[in-house]
């Protein structure tokens, strides 16, 4: 699987790959993404989950985040269910 580094990480929700891809880290799984670094190397890979279907996978550490496209909305009772869940 081809995997993409990071062109930007500006704002800690968002972030662009070196393919143009924007995406939106899921909000439980912000904490993951403080050790990348544009060097780190990352695959797109298709989940099944209630939030998201589709993660961010660090080639580095394998840590995963679940993402959405830039501009598509979270299922907010999925998202305060799993929020709730993980406390």
């Amino acid at each position: 699987m081809l995997s993409m580094k990071i062109r930007s990480h500006s704002e800690s929700h968002l972030v662009e790959l070196d393919d143009g891809s924007k995406w939106q880290i899921f909000p439980g799984d912000l904490d993951v993404t403080l050790n990348w670094k544009p060097t780190t190397e990352l695959k797109l890979v298709r989940i099944y989950d209630p939030v998201s279907s589709h993660a961010l996978v660090s080639r580095n550490d394998n840590s995963t985040v679940r993402v959405l496209p830039v501009g598509d909305k979270w299922p907010v009772d999925q998202v305060r269910t799993v929020l709730k869940d993980n406390q």
